[in-house]
């Protein structure tokens, strides 16, 4: 039994998207009408199987389809995906997935996110250059020496600032880039990779649980719920400081005990080999942190401020911030007076350390695909809705919530659940007497809960680039995701009071 391993990240995903191209055999398919926006002709596009209804872009037309969403939010392009209209599901004829689409559907995946992949590699790249350059070993030490003694403030700052990224504007798959950087600072700081993930991947995604400000989730939910996104947020920005300071909390206790002795670590085994591949501990004193290299730190941090800066202020998204990190790249190599072979070897080799990573992506999204391509995707929201209906609104809000850690296994983008879910389940907040705010907590912590462990989700590809198995995050993480639970259940519990 001790030789049987755990299987690999790509393993699991094969693995699940095999089960969900079974299930497009055994699960009803079933579709729901869809409204969009056509802003050529301002108007409304009501797609029912192959039949297409146009509307005047007006209220009395949302209203007529029991679309309880401001038109502006559609006129705006604030909603841009397909709306499921209540009401309409109906079954249809199923489309099974056979063995060919299966192995079309990784394949699908990966061209889907073509975007997001050409940017981890893109920033592996650049990492390549700067640690060729020798700058990431000089800097390390000089942190490290700078933070002896006070490393836990480099766990406070990283958790609350990328948390807060996270609750404001959905800072999620960029967060991936701080990893190559600041796994080898923790690992120097005398903690190990987990504690780096745990800062980074939680921070992040416990941000987003607890949006306040997020266009992808609270934004995007309450209009789709047919509320102004204000409604209920002094509760959410409660929540945001108490589950912030339980997960900083959390990692600070797990910090401690490895400092004291490493053995105490979920990933002692792979110590070594962790310190190898991150170049910790390696060749440190032998490189001063000259002005150069401070140059070239400059400007890789500058890269990742003006990413932070264009996706805030700009609306820049995966071509922009792509763009950002391969300008750095080259400037980086210049400054570093490399030669055109060896920046080339550099960057390849760099993009290739995270190629594992760019197909863990792929096979995520293709895990969608599978769903969506087999009709089962409206059925399982369908069925999730009936099965709340007509609860005491206690054990409502609280089965909504374990209903939202259920999608989230099948649609893991928070824009993608709320458009396809809100709509749907918010109208049963009416038949409950509940504040409709209600459901977009119940949406954002029940999706952000399961978000934290979800395969079909960002951790995988998190755990590709720190060399961390599956099974050990389990293992670190479980305690946290049951007090995140119950705090959860008790907040939404008495909202509705």
């Amino acid at each position: 039994m001790k030789n049987i391993s755990f299987p690999s990240a790509q393993a699991i995903l094969l693995i699940i998207a095999a089960i969900v191209a079974i299930l497009t055999w055994v699960v009803p398919a079933g579709q729901y009408a869809t409204l969009t926006y056509n802003s050529s002709e301002d108007v409304l596009v009501v797609t029912n199987d192959d039949k297409v209804e146009k509307l005047p872009a007006t209220a009395e037309s949302l209203e007529t389809l029991n679309v309880k969403i401001p038109l502006k939010n559609f006129t705006s392009g604030a909603i841009y995906k397909p709306i499921s209209i209540p009401g309409t599901y109906k079954n249809v004829e199923a489309r099974p997935q056979g063995l060919f689409k299966f192995l079309q559907a990784p394949v699908k995946g990966i061209i889907e996110t073509a975007d997001i992949i050409f940017l981890v590699l893109i920033i592996g790249g650049t990492v390549g250059v700067v640690e060729r350059s020798r700058a990431f070993n000089a800097g390390i030490q000089w942190l490290s020496e700078f933070l002896k003694g006070r490393e836990y403030i480099l766990i406070i700052s990283t958790t609350s600032l990328i948390a807060l990224g996270g609750s404001t504007f959905g800072f999620g798959e960029e967060t991936i880039a701080f990893l190559p950087i600041l796994v080898p600072v923790f690992l120097a700081a005398k903690y190990d990779a987990m504690v780096a993930v745990a800062c980074i991947f939680l921070g992040s995604q416990i941000g987003v649980m607890a949006s306040t400000t997020n266009p992808f989730s609270t934004i995007i939910a309450s209009d789709a719920a047919g509320i102004v996104w204000t409604t209920g947020l002094y509760g959410r920005i409660a929540m945001l400081v108490i589950c912030v300071g339980i997960t900083i909390g959390f990692i600070l206790r797990y910090a401690a005990k490895v400092k004291a002795d490493p053995a105490n670590s979920v990933i002692f085994d792979q110590k070594q080999e962790l310190e190898k591949h991150f170049a910790v501990n390696s060749d440190l004193t032998k490189h001063k942190l000259t002005s150069r290299l401070k140059l070239i730190l400059l400007v890789f941090i500058i890269c990742f401020v003006l990413m932070v800066w264009g996706v805030v202020a700009r609306d820049w998204w995966f071509v922009e911030m792509t763009t950002v990190f391969f300008f750095g790249a080259i400037i980086i190599g210049f400054l570093a007076r490399m030669k055109e072979d060896t920046f080339i070897n550099a960057f390849m080799k760099g993009a290739g350390d995270l190629l594992g990573v760019a197909f863990i992506i792929g096979l995520a999204r293709g895990i969608s695909i599978l769903m969506s391509d087999g009709l089962i995707s409206d059925t399982i929201l369908f069925t999730a809705g009936s099965f709340t209906e007509g609860m005491e609104k206690g054990v409502f809000i609280n089965a909504l919530f374990v209903v939202y850690n259920i999608i989230s296994f099948f649609v893991s983008s928070t824009s993608g659940t709320a458009v396809l879910t809100v709509p749907i389940l918010a109208p049963l907040a009416d038949t409950v007497n509940i504040g409709r705010e209600v459901i977009v907590n119940a949406f954002q912590f029940g999706h952000g809960l399961f978000n934290l462990i979800n395969p079909t989700g960002l951790i995988l590809a998190f755990l590709g680039v720190a060399k961390i198995g599956y099974n050990r995050f389990l293992k670190f993480v479980w305690p946290l995701l049951v007090i995140l639970g119950l705090v959860i259940m008790a907040f939404l519990t008495i909202s509705i009071l």
